[in-house]
């Protein structure tokens, strides 16, 4: 039954485009008929939804019986190329079944990727080089001052660019985990909110079955089409239940491991750059040796990251704005087509006129009773003889009537929605043997079952059409367009962030790693001590020399005189 695919593929659709409505719980299914009748009609089992409900109609049939428009959803937002076709341009749209558009998509993180494996091969082979010539890399003593201080200078600059990164990786990803998982709780709602419709009309009408006033009945081909429909109800609210605990399931697996993922890049590089700085200021070449292979590996990690992140980012927007073109276009023929099939005229009639005709069945019901029984004025000793009496009671409307269109009650006639409240009035007190002792047309517990019945009627009448809506995507369009309005911004933004952040992170390390090289292979202080030392000594012995090599001359010079 089309129905089945409706509601499961909602669900499924609703879960992937990555709703927040309270859920009233049903009635105990081994309680009396009594509780059953109290738990429909009664004002605190609607709960939330008697707002709701007065508010919605029947979802009217598509009024054009043409063939509907093609919409291309995110058009203008998906025209990408597409690497499968040889770079030219991905015109279909926003359409998660066509591999092509996700070739559009996944070129949009390129760029990342592409300076990842970049990164990876020229710096590797700089470390290649480097390590071939002895790690040998120095800066030189002429103007070594000077060199060190801006080396010093720009290495503490790109380490607080790479915290920065961290920080704004960590905020964003947080961020970005909790609106997910907010979103994903508005859809799981949405979803139960949808189940709990199909339950409850499922409910009602199987209720319906056991109405009865002095024991008359509805018809057995009433019966028969109430079995036959909660058949296709119940299944189609075990698959929409089913579906969506597991796609909720996975969902947050995947985005928890998500989560884990960027928690782990933001303190690793962190501490990478921190301990970086420090292992290079104090100058353990060794040391920092291994903390520039592992920067390597890590922005190379970071760049990939960041391609990921910038894809999940477009089909994000993507899946965005399609809603909202959709959401705008409900009936034109979209790629949201074969996953919610919204224009389901016979499934919504069908369920429409079964809901009618059992509405319609009780109301033949109950007035059979009024005018055969209650109004009769039978004489003592034949069947439901109580001793009945007064004013004549008033029978029920027709709420439809024989096409099954909206009808008008007559002026002696009660509606389904007030007329528990009128017959009140009707009921006598009795005696011990069941008989009236007091002026009135119906015992209390024939008034029992009557109220019971219209309560069906009433409960039949307003839960039904947001079983309607539901069918017709006017529930699917608003929960859309709660979700690009309420969700999809805030989304975008944590996404931006944490690209930000992991952007941040690539070029502080990157630029790190090369300061690292210098400034870890500088002179040490004690190195240049330990050379000026002995560059004054050898200055000092030279001076002696020459001192004393002039006194000797001298002394000489002095001896020949005499």
């Amino acid at each position: 039954m089309k129905l089945l695919r409706v509601v499961a593929s909602l669900c499924f659709f609703l879960i992937l485009g990555l709703s927040s409505v309270s859920v009233s719980s049903v009635a105990d299914e081994n309680g009396g008929f009594s509780d059953h009748a109290k738990f429909i009609f009664g004002d605190e089992n609607l709960g939330t939804w008697k707002n709701e409900i007065s508010e919605l109609a029947a979802a009217p049939a598509p009024a054009s019986d043409g063939a509907p428009a093609t919409l291309l959803l995110a058009a203008n937002r998906t025209n990408r190329p597409d690497v499968l076709r040889n770079f030219k341009r991905y015109r279909g749209g926003w359409d998660i079944s066509n591999k092509h558009y996700w070739a559009s998509v996944g070129f949009t993180g390129a760029a990342a990727f592409i300076l990842a494996i970049l990164w990876f091969i020229s710096f590797g082979l700089v470390l290649v080089v480097h390590h071939c010539c002895g790690w040998r890399i120095n800066i030189k003593n002429e103007g070594s001052l000077l060199s060190q201080r801006i080396s010093l200078i720009l290495l503490i600059v790109f380490t607080c660019v790479a915290a920065i990164g961290c920080i704004l990786l960590s905020v964003g990803q947080n961020e970005f985990h909790s609106e997910v998982l907010d979103t994903l709780k508005y859809v799981v709602n949405q979803s139960d909110y949808t189940e709990e419709i199909l339950r409850n009309v499922t409910e009602y009408l199987s209720l319906a079955k056991d109405i009865n006033v002095a024991q008359v009945f509805l018809p057995s081909d009433i019966m028969n089409d109430i079995d036959k429909l909660n058949v296709d109800l119940n299944n189609a609210a075990d698959t929409l239940r089913e579906k969506t605990s597991e796609n909720s399931v996975k969902i947050k697996k995947v985005f928890n491991l998500v989560r884990s993922a960027l928690i782990t890049v933001a303190a690793v590089m962190l501490v990478l750059a921190l301990l970086g700085l420090v292992l290079s200021l104090l100058g353990y070449q060794h040391a920092i040796h291994v903390f520039i292979v592992s920067g390597w590996l890590l922005v190379a990690i970071t760049f990939i990251l960041c391609g990921v992140f910038v894809i999940l980012n477009n089909a994000v927007s993507d899946t965005c704005m399609a809603m909202g073109d959709w959401v705008e276009n409900p009936h034109s023929e979209t790629a949201l087509s074969n996953i919610l099939p919204c224009v389901d005229q016979r499934t919504t009639n069908k369920t429409l006129t079964q809901s009618k005709q059992t509405i319609n069945g009780i109301v033949t019901v109950v007035n059979r009773f009024i005018y055969s029984y209650a109004n009769a004025n039978p004489p003592s000793g034949v069947p439901y003889y109580y001793n009945q009496s007064g004013p004549l009671m008033p029978p029920l409307c027709y709420p439809f009537d024989s096409h099954l269109r909206d009808s008008q009650c007559g002026d002696q006639e009660v509606s389904i929605a007030n007329a528990s409240l009128v017959w009140q009035k009707y009921t006598c007190q009795v005696s011990s043997l069941g008989q009236c002792t007091t002026v009135g047309r119906v015992t209390p517990d024939i008034y029992s079952q009557l109220a019971s019945a219209v309560n069906e009627s009433y409960a039949l009448e307003h839960y039904t059409p947001p079983l309607l809506s539901l069918q017709d995507c006017n529930f699917v369009r608003d929960t859309f367009r709660n979700i690009t309005s309420s969700y999809c911004p805030p989304l975008d933004r944590y996404l931006k962030t944490v690209n930000a952040g992991l952007a941040l992170i690539s070029v502080g390390v990157l630029l790190c790693l090369v300061l690292w090289i210098l400034y870890a292979n500088r002179p040490r202080t004690e190195e240049a001590f330990v050379k000026l030392s002995a560059l004054i000594k050898g200055r000092n012995s030279t001076n002696s020399f020459n001192g004393n090599s002039n006194n000797d001359v001298s002394s000489s010079n002095t001896s020949i005189g005499v």
